[in-house]
């Protein structure tokens, strides 16, 4: 009997192409291991989905948990805490979350123990306000489904040039 074995499928790398509009994807953090001493900021940006400029700017914002690493000549070099806590700032402030908001975060956990439960205020305060916003959304969402549904309606009937359109009556 003949066996057939497959061959491991090589995909090659994604060409650069012209961004969509929205947010940038995400990467996961620690998918690849870190070298010990660390990985360079142009590094730790591909690894998080945040520019350069981001990582700079959350280290002067205050944002981070604790001083970012740096090599004998100032070079910064991120951890992998420092790449998950990154990952976390992004994401609070995909949702809305002001900027005072994770800065005071930041502080409370650098802060250490004894301060969870205003941690946790903090945190469940952000959820209500991204829930209120996604209600929203779903409203809006009803709206534009229902106008979905009048535009296959009438063009299935043949008659969507009866559907109201705007004009100048001046």
């Amino acid at each position: 009997m003949l066996e057939v074995k497959s061959q491991p499928t090589i995909r090659p790398e994604p060409r650069a192409t012209r961004a969509e509009p929205g947010p940038p994807a995400r990467r996961k953090v620690a998918r690849e291991p870190l070298p010990p001493e660390g990985v360079t900021i142009a590094e730790a940006a591909r690894r998080t989905g945040v520019s350069v400029h981001t990582l700079r700017y959350y280290e002067r914002a205050g944002l981070v948990i604790s001083p970012v690493d740096r090599t004998s000549g100032g070079r910064r070099r991120y951890r992998h805490l420092d790449l998950k806590w990154v990952v976390i700032c992004t994401k609070l402030r995909a949702t809305g979350m002001p900027i005072r908001g994770i800065r005071r975060y930041a502080e409370l956990v650098a802060a250490g123990p004894g301060n969870e439960a205003e941690r946790l205020a903090l945190l469940e305060a952000h959820r209500a306000d991204v829930r209120a916003r996604l209600a929203e959304i779903q409203e809006n969402l009803k709206l534009i489904d229902h106008k979905i549904d009048v535009y296959r309606g009438s063009l299935a009937a043949g008659d969507a040039d009866q559907l109201w359109a705007p004009t100048d009556t001046r």
